[in-house]
């Protein structure tokens, strides 16, 4: 990162140094330039010089939507979906009756793995939800496991109203009550699933408010399955980022750009994210988001994975950069933008998501002369190495 060439928003440097020290960015730019730079940055010869033979540097992807504490398969339901059977919210109860089953050590095992396995991928900041327990014993313990392996912890005891609970009323009192009191001191989001099967708008906002009096900010899921109020909703209380936005009026469109303008109520200049999650409509076959869209009417557009054993059972980021191209609209550097710098902006983070002065230190090595290869070679692993906090970890 560096220089912002025109049209790439990415701040691509070619035949580039990067200096990292105590775990940040110390300098970075032209090779030409290393030596200047890296006496006047630390006034001492670097310990160690790594060479990357011509390969792609990229930040580490920074995956801002993810429901790694869960247990069971639902392998079937993706077989049934590619056969022609409509995706429904309901199948999430499936996995909420393998969750509740599981141990704390299985769901602990389970989630590391993942966590591992997107690292592997690059993704080097991961936001992980809670959504499978629907208890209050249940929810605590996710987010008690979540935050084992993240600081990006988000509450979402309102995923579906689970099989055993009475009115989706009733259970939205236990959602703002005892639920969030138990899960609140271990999260640092609180979620909500807009969307016709889960939770009307009014049931979601007072499920958002009640979190953001605990302190909690706010995301929301919105707008998968259908078109409906939630993005409006996310944008009116400030949300970080409302998720999947597949289907979106003019007016969401409007109010999503909108809310990055100065005096809106995102407040700070912070406005609501647009995270898609392309992986979710490859896996059910619905309609994918309009990313070119957004873009153009200057909303901001982040990329996540959406892992989840129901709807994108995948943590490749790389991929959803490879499917942000092919199928949503954005140019390569876009969704590279928007698999880094995006989810950082979606988690109000500007820590990462970039390789600029005072960053953290993590970047992915690509076995790639170029970040396009992750679109022009869609499947094929191009993680050479990864760094987090300055040291390879993958």
């Amino acid at each position: 990162m560096g220089a912002d060439p025109v049209d790439d928003p990415t701040g691509l440097v070619r035949d580039a140094a990067l200096l990292l020290d105590g775990g940040r960015v110390a300098w970075v730019g032209p090779e030409s330039a290393c030596a200047d730079g890296v006496e006047r940055a630390i006034g001492r010869a670097p310990d160690r010089v790594v060479g990357v033979a011509g390969r792609a540097v990229v930040p580490g992807f920074v995956d801002s939507h993810t429901h790694l504490v869960f247990a069971g398969d639902r392998s079937g339901e993706f077989e049934a979906r590619m056969a022609g059977r409509p995706y429904a919210a309901g199948g999430i109860r499936t996995t909420v009756a393998a969750t509740r089953a599981a141990s704390d050590d299985d769901l602990r095992a389970n989630l590391r793995r993942h966590v591992h396995e997107a690292l592997a991928q690059g993704t080097t900041t991961i936001e992980v939800k809670s959504g499978y327990g629907l208890s209050v014993a249940d929810e605590e313990r996710s987010v008690r496991l979540a935050a084992e392996v993240t600081d990006e912890v988000t509450f979402l005891g309102a995923h579906v109203v689970p099989a055993d609970s009475g009115s989706a009323d009733a259970y939205v009192d236990l959602v703002v009550g005892d639920m969030l009191a138990a899960c609140a001191p271990h999260a640092r989001w609180v979620d909500v699933f807009c969307e016709t099967g889960a939770f009307t708008a009014e049931q979601s906002r007072r499920v958002l408010e009640a979190g953001s009096r605990a302190g909690l900010g706010v995301r929301v899921h919105a707008n998968q399955l259908g078109p409906g109020e939630g993005v409006r909703l996310a944008v009116d209380l400030g949300a970080a980022a409302v998720d999947h936005c597949t289907f979106l009026s003019d007016d969401d469109v409007a109010a999503l750009a909108a809310s990055w303008t100065a005096g809106s109520g995102s407040g700070e200049g912070q406005g609501t994210v647009a995270t898609l999650l392309p992986g979710v409509e490859f896996s059910t076959r619905q309609p994918y988001p309009d990313a070119r869209r957004l873009l153009d009417a200057g909303a901001v557009v982040a990329l996540a994975s959406d892992c989840n054993p129901g709807s994108s059972y995948t943590s490749s980021m790389p991929l959803m950069v490879a499917l942000a191209v092919r199928e949503t609209g954005t140019t390569v550097a876009e969704a590279i933008w928007a698999a880094t710098a995006g989810g950082a902006r979606a988690l109000r983070r500007d820590d990462v998501g970039h390789l600029a002065l005072g960053a953290r230190a993590d970047l992915v090595v690509l076995d790639a002369p170029s970040r396009t290869h992750l679109a022009y070679r869609p499947g094929v692993p191009l993680v050479h190495q990864v760094w987090k906090d300055g040291r390879p970890v993958a």
